[in-house]
């Protein structure tokens, strides 16, 4: 049998500006108002694809960590070994995994570092670097809006044929720099301006996302559910009477019963218990706001074989992002929707050596090759969807990316 390669967790005491440790363009990250795991170096990475792609993910990570010999000091989930994880949304398109070879976390005001081999312990660079990226083209094609808002109607007039309920619709837009694109700058720009976000750069894919797929920590399962959407004025008193109109849209909240049913319906079989609250709340980002649900529930505990892979494989896709019934919606976004979404608008995030993780579903984001960077958004059409007003719900959604690109 071979020897063992270690891996060392150490507590490293304060907390770190996670963002600005990282020493490469080639970023890990998972951070939410300065909490989350950061990473860089690859120890090993692999691509999986296919239907059977989240049972392919942990094999491959459990076959890795056969080969760890892990020395942890600290405990608890995020620390030792740990998988960065990028799906595809459609099973056909690539999914990324990669474990660093250095991860740092910080949680609670405490900090820790792992890395994997037996050299002494990574320095970290502590003295934040000033990066800039290039000037943006935006290449538009002058017939997209158009296109989409037919596609908008073709989706509408399925709906109202009984076909299904609801099926959400993405588009993009490419964006050319003149000189390679750096995801650590957009990393820094989006945790400024969308603190509350889960900001995350995983191979090319950097984004910020306010929609929390799964947590499952100790046997706890948590989903933030979003869907139904309207943008703000930057006026308090407008915006304030924007959100009681949103809280009261019968098409709104039709559109966000779906996706709450479809995480709750998910994680169900899996849980001895699950709360789902009666109705949403407002939850207020920079741009827009969004009707917004926490679906929890704990694991029934002779489940032992139950991890995150387990339950992103019933999750994905949900209703937030696909539609319902799903079968129905997955066709339909093929047949009209006239583009690979790649990662766009699948599960983001990482998962430790116990099964645990944290994973958003990748929005508000764009992937990275080379000088340009492929932005999207995407909207929930069901009954009642208005062409012309989900086309302005793109744009507010496109907006934090072409924000951190300016």
């Amino acid at each position: 049998m071979s020897e063992l390669t270690p891996v060392t967790t150490v507590r490293l005491g304060e907390h770190l500006p996670l963002l600005d440790l990282l020493p490469d363009s080639q970023p890990l990250a998972w951070v939410r108002s300065g909490e989350g795991l950061v990473g860089w170096g690859t120890y090993a990475t692999t691509t999986v694809s296919g239907p059977h792609r989240f049972a392919e993910a942990r094999h491959w990570w459990q076959k890795q960590l056969e080969k760890l010999a892990v020395n942890n000091t600290v405990h608890g989930s995020g620390t030792g070994p740990v998988l960065f994880s990028s799906f595809s949304f459609s099973p056909e398109d690539v999914s990324v995994l990669v474990i660093p070879q250095v991860v740092v976390g910080s949680k609670a005001g405490k900090s820790w570092m792992t890395w994997i081999g037996s050299g002494a312990q990574p320095v970290l660079n502590t003295t934040a670097e000033q990066f800039s990226n290039g000037e943006m083209k935006w290449s538009e094609e002058p017939q997209a809006d158009v296109q989409w808002k037919q596609r908008v109607s073709t989706a509408v007039s399925r709906i109202q044929k009984g076909d299904l309920d609801k099926v959400v619709l993405a588009r993009d837009i490419t964006v050319s720099s003149n000189k390679a694109i750096d995801p650590r700058v957009i990393l820094n720009k989006l945790a400024v301006e969308y603190p509350t976000t889960w900001k995350f750069a995983n191979s090319g894919l950097v984004g910020a996302t306010p929609e929390l797929l799964l947590r499952l920590s100790r046997g706890m399962v948590t989903s933030r559910v979003l869907a139904g959407t309207i943008s703000k004025t930057g006026d308090d008193a407008k915006d304030l009477a924007l959100a009681g109109s949103l809280a009261r849209s019968s098409k709104d909240l039709a559109e966000h019963e779906y996706a709450v049913r479809s995480v709750a319906d998910a994680i169900e079989p899996f849980c001895s218990s699950t709360n789902v609250p009666d109705s949403p709340f407002v939850l207020h980002l920079a741009n827009v706001m969004h009707l917004a649900t926490d679906v929890t529930g704990a694991l029934v505990e002779t489940l032992s074989h139950v991890d995150a892979f387990t339950i992103l494989e019933q999750l994905h896709p949900s209703a937030a992002v696909c539609g319902t019934p799903r079968p129905q919606a997955a066709q339909l976004i093929s047949e009209i929707e006239g583009m690979s979404r790649g990662r766009y608008a699948g599960p983001v995030g990482w998962i430790d050596a116990a099964g645990d993780g944290e994973l958003g579903i990748a929005l508000r984001c764009g992937q990275i090759n080379g000088d340009s960077i492929r932005i999207f958004a995407g909207c929930g059409i069901v009954d009642g969807s208005d062409p012309e007003i989900e086309l302005a719900e793109t744009y507010a959604k496109f907006a934090p990316m072409r924000s951190a690109l300016t």
